[in-house]
């Protein structure tokens, strides 16, 4: 099964580090985390991972395994904050 890099937004508890496991909200194991942080711009918790197709489309909600223990997390478009470059001509 191929897996795609996808941004996740987890919608509450701590931050998702590398290794987290991503899964449906039936349990079943999808992806893995391979970063995550507490984004300043945004003031909420993000994380980037590896998810089966189809689980990886934009608004698919999960579950990221933090600790033991299941938060919820809604599968988003990268970047996370959009850049606004300004390009000199």
């Amino acid at each position: 099964m191929k897996k795609l890099r996808a941004g996740l937004m987890p919608s509450a508890g701590p931050p998702a580090r590398e290794g987290a496991a991503i899964e449906t909200p039936e349990g079943e194991v999808v992806g893995t985390v391979t970063s995550g942080s507490m984004s300043p711009c945004l003031r909420k918790n993000i994380a980037i991972g590896y998810i089966n197709k189809p689980f990886n489309k934009q608004k698919t909600e999960l579950k990221v395994v933090v600790r033991g223990k299941k938060y919820p997390a809604v599968v988003t478009k990268m970047p996370f904050v959009p850049t606004k470059y300004y390009k000199a001509a």
